[in-house]
């Protein structure tokens, strides 16, 4: 009885947790095809293209959108890259103060950016480089290296050395050796690193809310707040149009890397000792 109790219990919760999911969801697939749309989940009465017609001409919004790709692919590739070269000494060699070295990643994954982000603008002023979407992409870039060099360590820890190792008495060196055996084992590590850093600078608002100034270099993620007037009104129909479309990139590279993440997960048993 008891255990039945339990698990009443636990899908109980579970239900409404994926309520507290959902409904945010139906509101905006709804309100997006409701020219009237309010704040209420409502099935509208004559939907229409009207707010995504709204979204797609309005040529700040591809400006936006652009810019938010900028940031989330400069950001990305820095960041894969970055942490793998990083990631293959911290996972492959023993290191002198390696332990020491890791322990100041994991604090640096727990700094809060906020904090950091009035003496980040100082310094870009005494540099001029504020309001510049490089500067911007590669500080950001800089943010997620250290979860991206724990997340890429762990999941390369997991590749057995003795392919290396077999590799090596073939003559490979060692980048021949991370290219043609690590790399293709790293598959799901890395599109799960590059889908983190991708989702995270792809929905980052504060950190180019401060260091850009130019409204014509707002990412997406900042140029969400149009829809938000002075007089407090929200045009809720075109917000949620364009919600709909922010969020279709992240959707396409999820279903996109699901294909090379099975593939590497297939390989991952390689090992025959």
């Amino acid at each position: 009885m008891l255990k039945k109790i339990n698990s009443i219990i636990q899908y109980g919760v579970l239900i409404i947790i994926a309520v507290a999911f959902i409904l945010p969801i139906l509101w905006l697939a709804l309100a997006s095809f409701n020219p009237n749309a309010g704040q209420i989940i409502k099935i509208p009465t004559e939907p229409t293209f009207e707010n995504y017609i709204s979204v797609f001409t309005n040529p700040d919004n591809m400006r936006g959108f652009a810019n938010s790709l900028f940031i989330a692919v400069i950001q990305s590739v820095v960041v894969v890259v970055c942490s793998f070269m990083a990631a293959y000494p911290l996972s492959r060699y023993k290191l002198k103060g390696k332990k020491k070295l890791l322990y100041i990643i994991i604090f640096m994954t727990a700094l809060p950016l906020n904090a950091i982000l009035i003496p980040v603008f100082k310094l870009f002023v005494n540099f001029n480089i504020q309001d510049n979407l490089l500067s911007t992409s590669l500080f950001m870039a800089a943010t997620g290296l250290p979860y991206g060099i724990w997340m890429m360590k762990n999941f390369m820890d997991s590749v057995p050395i003795s392919l290396e190792e077999a590799a090596w008495v073939d003559g490979a060196n060692a980048l021949k050796s991370m290219r043609h055996i690590i790399v293709p084992l790293m598959v799901p590590g890395i599109c799960t690193v590059l889908i983190y850093v991708f989702t995270g600078a792809w929905g980052n608002f504060f950190v180019p809310f401060i260091l850009l100034q130019d409204a014509r270099k707002f990412p997406a993620s900042v140029r969400i707040y149009q829809y938000f007037q002075d007089a407090g009104l929200v045009e809720y129909g075109k917000l949620a149009a364009y919600s709909v479309v922010y969020i279709v990139p992240c959707i396409i590279l999820y279903g996109f890397s699901q294909k090379f993440m099975s593939k590497g997960f297939a390989m991952s048993g390689a090992d025959k000792g």
